[in-house]
């Protein structure tokens, strides 16, 4: 018989694991790509509220601050909620983002802006966490996901190849447009835990936001800010996308 896997999911368990990693601020993606990428989706203005949904340690709420906006993060770890509680500004509330209707803390319609920074894929059903976003804004109101690009970035199922012939380096997909639930390697040799990441198509995301009430206003492919010595890489980084952001609008005024 197989082995089990002990090791417990979710992010409580890599909680300081994912911490060190990211720092107070965002590593170099957070603060180089990914950051930048989701408020020039955002375009917060002074005085209104924004939810942060999979906030993780709360590093967007220091980045928030100069929009004179109101930040509110929540996440299901209660461990990366109490560490972004003592090194970050803002209200942090400890909730599932498929259940937000059913948290006494989230009122309906009551936010300005959604944001899901890295969060999104993982996070699973799509439709449940997209429409409790819904939810929780007003008329008019927009959502921002920022997310790995599930077109060329695939866990497990995708990574680089290179041409000799052609020297040329070219991006490997051995599947898409099948959904998968990829458990993630466990982090550190003391630590114990396992997050799982789910790849989509891109038309699930279209459709999962549609089908909640949200029209598609923007779209965004980020490359990578490395700047490889080698020219075929170089190139490769420039046109084949690290990071995909999609900007919403949900019907009514």
């Amino acid at each position: 018989m197989p082995k089990k896997n002990h090791s417990p999911t979710g992010w409580d368990a890599v909680a300081d694991w994912y911490h060190g990693w990211v720092g107070e601020h965002g590593s170099d993606h957070h603060r180089k790509l990914a950051i930048p990428a989701i408020l020039d989706l955002l375009q917060l203005k002074p005085g209104e509220k924004l939810l942060d949904i999979g906030c993780g340690s709360g590093v967007l709420s220091t980045y928030v601050q100069q929009y004179q906006a109101d930040y509110i993060g929540v996440d299901v770890s209660q461990r990366l909620i109490a560490i972004a509680r003592k090194q970050h500004q803002g209200q942090f509330i400890v909730a599932d983002a498929r259940r937000l209707k059913s948290h006494s803390s989230i009122e309906p319609a009551a936010y300005d802006a959604c944001a899901f920074l890295l969060s999104i894929q993982d996070m699973n059903p799509l439709a449940d966490v997209i429409h409790n976003a819904t939810y929780a804004l007003r008329p008019g109101g927009r959502v921002a996901l920022l997310m790995t690009h599930p077109c060329f970035r695939i866990p497990r199922l995708s990574g680089w190849g290179y041409d000799e012939g052609r020297k040329l380096q070219f991006r490997r997909v051995d599947r898409y447009l099948t959904p998968q639930c990829v458990p993630m390697k466990s982090y550190g040799r003391k630590q114990s835990g396992n997050t799982i990441s789910f790849h989509r198509p891109l038309s699930e995301y279209v459709t999962a936001l549609s089908e909640a009430g949200l029209v598609i206003d923007a779209l965004r492919e980020i490359t990578t800010y490395k700047q490889d010595n080698d020219k075929a890489r170089r190139l490769a980084d420039q046109e084949i996308p690290l990071f995909l952001g999609l900007g919403a609008r949900k019907l009514g005024s």
